[in-house]
């Protein structure tokens, strides 16, 4: 086994690597440990405290209690607002030392965690502390002389599992409706980033948040998050991940009958039209697939090209992407960094393999970068048809696959035709064609002439196999709340 290894760059602290259970830092009921590496080098950060099934119970027992006894659900709204923007300030004084702390465990660039993820988790944050007072049901006129008014009340005990690709931001997703809702929380990070997920814990802790309330367990999906799945305690679910993991999840669920709410895979169409701006095309095909190493949910892995510009654009794709700064994620001008793990390394490296044999054109990339860490070569693909492996499944990487079509009602047909439905996107200057994409095109979220435009007050999620439910916004609220009537006779 590794041994651990200093940063490049110095987070500040001692990492915290313990489980948070009922406001206290301790070592998992097992003692088992297990390593998180840095995906840059292949070297051994630390080793994190592995929880299971003894210690999810313990932090239900504590999120439970937190609830259905202690303050927090009694809390005034209003104070519960103040705690999440008292976390909110704390981060944004912190906001160094979490961005390198991300790009440290996951790998992504600094200039990504620094300038575009830990500014997205302080609005979530922010946001929801807005909502906490504003959570309310309404007065119904019944027939009769009755009174008649709705609560919203908070579900419960949230169970909350979150993906390695955006921890920071995912773990604000998944807080923010929830602890403004008046839910306490079991969060269980992924196993290939759990830094950012306990640091976020101790600032939880100075922001006053009760014990109990939030609660961290790091470990394995088939240990720890089966767990707080099948766990009577628990009330509801969220997960963020791949959809197979999603399916086991709802099966599993369904045997106590949890709330869940999924965010799951994508194989989103990005349809770029003749007359769009060509420049504005390429530059957001770039973002929309390379971004974080292209291991988004919503990447825009199939890039519809209309015949007529469709070799000008892969000319100048593929001259984009060979200009893209590899290398170590913490200098600033890094633009692309390793993928999180060898596991994902490999299987993006096995599709390029399938990608080659099935007959599309490889026009740049297409193998590894350096002889250490887990980079792969920004990767475009031309000439690629819809039924190849590289244009049905979810790839994960920085592999972009260049489609040809001639017409809009054709690429409409073929955008549909995937089993995913979580984004999508057009590039036209004409009005009419955008609104027939974003009318006809079966997915959550559609960009015009932009690619992933987020912000904490727009829903977010999928159709079809994509998911169920809707983070972010008003509509993430649902998701954590649950709707009482009540009804008073007059007379």
């Amino acid at each position: 086994m590794a041994t651990a290894t200093e940063p490049r760059r110095k987070v500040g602290r001692t990492l915290q690597t313990r489980l948070l259970i009922d406001g206290q830092w301790r070592d998992s009921l097992s003692g088992k440990t297990f390593e998180t590496v840095n995906p840059a080098t292949e070297e051994t950060i630390a080793f994190v405290a592995e929880g299971d099934s003894a210690d999810i119970d313990l932090a239900v027992k504590a999120a439970r209690k937190a609830f259905d006894t202690g303050p927090w659900r009694k809390m005034d709204a209003r104070d519960r607002g103040r705690l999440l923007n008292a976390l909110a300030d704390l981060i944004e004084s912190q906001i160094d030392e979490l961005a390198e702390l991300e790009t440290l465990d996951n790998g992504k660039p600094i200039r990504e965690s620094r300038n575009a993820d830990l500014p997205l988790v302080i609005d979530c944050f922010r946001y929801y502390a807005g909502w906490a007072d504003k959570i309310h049901g309404q007065t119904i006129p019944i027939r009769g002389r009755h009174f008649c008014y709705t609560r919203r009340e908070p579900v419960g005990v949230a169970g909350q599992i979150i993906p390695w690709n955006f921890p920071l931001l995912m773990a604000a997703w998944k807080w923010g409706p929830a602890l403004a809702a008046g839910c306490t929380v079991i969060l269980k990070p992924a196993e290939q980033t759990p830094l950012s997920a306990l640091r976020l814990g101790e600032l939880a802790m100075e922001a006053g948040f009760p014990a109990g309330v939030i609660n961290i367990v790091p470990g394995f999906g088939e240990t720890a998050g089966a767990s707080l799945v099948a766990h009577k305690g628990v009330d509801k679910i969220a997960f963020t991940g791949e959809t197979r993991t999603g399916q086991v999840i709802m099966k599993s669920a369904a045997d106590t009958l949890k709330r869940v709410t999924l965010e799951l895979g994508g194989k989103s169409p990005n349809i770029v039209f003749a007359d769009a701006d060509l420049d504005a095309a390429v530059e957001g095909a770039i973002l929309g697939l390379y971004l974080n190493q292209g291991q988004c949910c919503c990447a825009g892995s199939r890039l519809f090209v209309q015949e007529q510009v469709h070799d000008q654009v892969v000319e100048r794709l593929a001259a984009r992407a060979q200009e893209r700064k590899l290398g170590d994620p913490f200098d600033p001008e890094t633009e692309q960094g390793p993928q999180v793990d060898k596991a994902q390394f490999d299987k993006i490296l096995s599709y390029i393999d399938k990608g080659k044999a099935q007959g599309a054109r490889c026009v740049s990339g297409g193998e590894r970068f350096g002889g250490r860490g887990y980079f792969v070569k920004p990767t475009v693909f031309s000439e690629v048809k819809d039924q190849m492996a590289i244009a049905t499944d979810e790839i994960f990487g920085p592999v972009m696959q260049v489609l040809r079509f001639r017409e809009m009602d054709e690429v409409i047909t073929r955008a549909n035709t995937t089993d995913y439905g979580l984004a999508a996107a057009v590039w036209t200057r004409d009005i009419k064609k955008a609104h027939a994409i974003a009318e006809s095109v079966r997915a959550g979220t559609i960009w015009v002439n932009c690619y992933d435009v987020f912000d904490a007050a727009a829903p977010f999620g999928g159709f079809k196999t994509s998911g169920l439910g809707r983070e972010l916004g008003e509509k993430a609220l649902d998701n954590y709340t649950e709707l009482k009537t009540v009804t008073i006779a007059l007379d």
